[in-house]
């Protein structure tokens, strides 16, 4: 063979492997480094122990955290991407409804990590803009000094015999809020009637998910309406709670991970979604204390798996079109 076509061989081969390369798989972890922007609704402390078990492989990467309620990190992609300069890389925040307005808008870069051949199918998007990365579950959390009788259904947001002593987190700000708002809505069990019941009894709402869990755990209120994995915790650490999956059902999100479609550093950002789907990465999120989205990994202790759940559901499509106008409609319901 001359040593053209040698050459052209050589390139070809060398185009073939990178190719491969960009598509689906990451560098080694020598060859990553820069900056990555990272944007999440995960609590700060779970975020921190993210990007430090992160940085154990990729020590030559330097993560910044925004962190906020999933509304308003999205509130802030939307405002940079009016101002042309979109400073997330990855963004990691409460459900699926979210992402596809995002995808909508063709602001997300389709990479499907090798990772996701161990997650159940319907939690991947088809176009692999985003992927859940762990099981999520809105439920009741009691505090057990207050109360010795443990309720069974979301109805005791409306009993009149826990009249001003229930609280719920805002949908205007937490995304797993603005999801429930969605489903139970659309839920003949449930429909607006629920939340007009829960207005009707004097419920608290308040901005976030932490909130709710912090007023039940301080005896300020008796019932909380709160992501389930913020309960086990409290409780598992000593704190007067107890969660409580209603016989009802529950509504379940995701936390999908997601690459913004203009990021800088594709390498690194291609590895932290890795990252967060791979074994290693579940298994930390079941230490902190999340059930984890990988199929063979257990749930942590308190915390049903999806299997064992009720789970309630809406169309991803139509609740992406109402998200809007639920807000909306709730907000004039509670005067928010």
């Amino acid at each position: 063979m001359s040593k053209f076509k040698l050459g052209i061989a050589a390139l070809l081969s060398i185009g073939l492997i990178t190719g491969c390369t960009a598509q689906g798989e990451t560098k080694d972890s020598g060859e990553i480094s820069g900056d990555l922007s990272f944007y999440t609704s995960q609590p700060d402390v779970d975020a921190e122990q993210l990007v430090s078990a992160f940085n154990e492989k990729y020590p030559d990467v330097n993560v910044s955290v925004f962190r906020s309620g999933t509304e308003e990190v999205i509130s802030k992609v939307q405002a940079e991407e009016q101002a042309g300069d979109v400073q997330a890389d990855v963004l990691l925040v409460a459900d699926a409804v979210t992402f596809e307005s995002l995808k909508e808008q063709d602001m997300l870069l389709s990479y499907k990590s090798k990772e996701t051949s161990e997650i159940p199918e319907e939690f991947v998007d088809s176009d692999g803009t985003y992927t859940g990365t762990k099981v999520m579950s809105t439920a009741l959390v009691v505090n057990t000094d207050d109360v010795s009788e443990m309720p069974t259904s979301w109805n005791v947001l409306s009993d009149s015999a826990s009249s001003g002593s229930t609280i719920m987190p805002s949908p205007l700000y937490s995304g797993a809020a603005a999801y429930n708002l969605g489903v139970l809505t659309r839920n003949s069990d449930f429909g607006w009637d629920f939340y007009e019941n829960i207005k009707a009894n004097d419920t608290t709402v308040t901005q976030g998910n932490g909130a709710v869990l912090k007023a039940v755990a301080a005896g300020e209120e008796k019932y909380g309406m709160v992501v389930d994995f913020i309960v086990a915790r409290a409780e598992a650490e000593g704190s007067p709670v107890q969660l409580v999956y209603p016989e009802e059902g529950v509504p379940v999100i995701t936390e999908p991970i997601g690459i913004m479609k203009n990021t800088e550093n594709e390498a690194a950002a291609k590895a932290f979604v890795d990252f967060v789907l791979s074994e290693e990465g579940q298994k930390l999120a079941a230490e902190i204390g999340y059930t984890p989205i990988r199929k063979g990994i257990e749930a942590p202790e308190g915390l049903k798996t999806i299997d064992e759940m009720e789970v309630l559901d809406a169309d991803i499509n139509e609740l992406y079109k109402a998200r809007e106008a639920d807000k909306e409609k709730f907000s004039e319901l509670f005067g928010e």
